[in-house]
């Protein structure tokens, strides 16, 4: 069970708490970071009430904007269940695994904004240059993601791609043209196809 879907019965890290007698924190810590490894749903609880303001005071400096700031919250704390196996007590604290989590989903939310402020940017130029084309912005969305992902791929697979999807060659042309095997270039067709298809996922995933 993620914290996303313990939220029902998870109050917020802002939310005030019952006064508790004074306890051993180090050996308190502790025992929260065995019970989660151990798969312990309350231990997960009680980490996201002791160190969930830590992650979202966090991120709400790098990111500046409180919601995203929980959004990265509630990711930590899912990454954290998720990967709890990873997680080793005698290599560091609980808190100080959580802050790299927080980090890595801080570096990733960057990322994401500055794809989207490009990806906006492009469309800008795309539609300027497009005039008076009736093709929506989603569609030249798409065309623009299409186009940066067949630029990270090998050259030769990218040169194959584009000979079959922008020039409307078949396989059997484009070993003509090129000169490669039929086999050869069915190979790249189809490792090139692979490699997008998994880019396009990932940049779905993060924009």
């Amino acid at each position: 069970m993620t914290v996303t879907r313990m939220t029902g019965h998870l109050a917020t890290p802002a939310e005030p708490r019952p006064p508790r007698a004074p306890r051993d924190t180090a050996a308190d810590d502790a025992r929260i970071a065995g019970g989660l490894v151990q798969g312990d749903e309350r231990c997960l609880d009680e980490a996201y009430h002791r160190w969930g303001r830590l992650v979202h005071t966090l991120a709400a400096r790098a990111l500046g904007d409180p919601r995203e700031a929980e959004d990265i919250t509630q990711q930590v704390f899912d990454a954290a269940w998720r990967g709890r196996a990873n997680f080793h007590p005698d290599r560091g604290t609980l808190p100080a695994w959580l802050t790299g989590i927080t980090r890595r989903k801080i570096a990733d939310a960057l990322t994401a904004r500055t794809r989207r402020t490009m990806l906006t940017a492009a469309l800008g130029a795309a539609m300027e240059r497009t005039g008076g084309s009736t093709e929506g912005p989603e569609r030249i969305i798409d065309r623009i993601v299409v186009t940066e992902e067949l630029a990270r791929l090998p050259r030769v697979q990218r040169d194959v791609l584009e000979l079959a999807y922008f020039a409307d060659l078949t396989q059997t042309q484009i070993a003509d043209r090129t000169g490669m095997p039929l086999g050869t270039v069915k190979s790249h067709a189809r490792r090139g196809l692979q490699r997008l298809r998994l880019s396009l996922d990932l940049a779905a995933a993060g924009g």
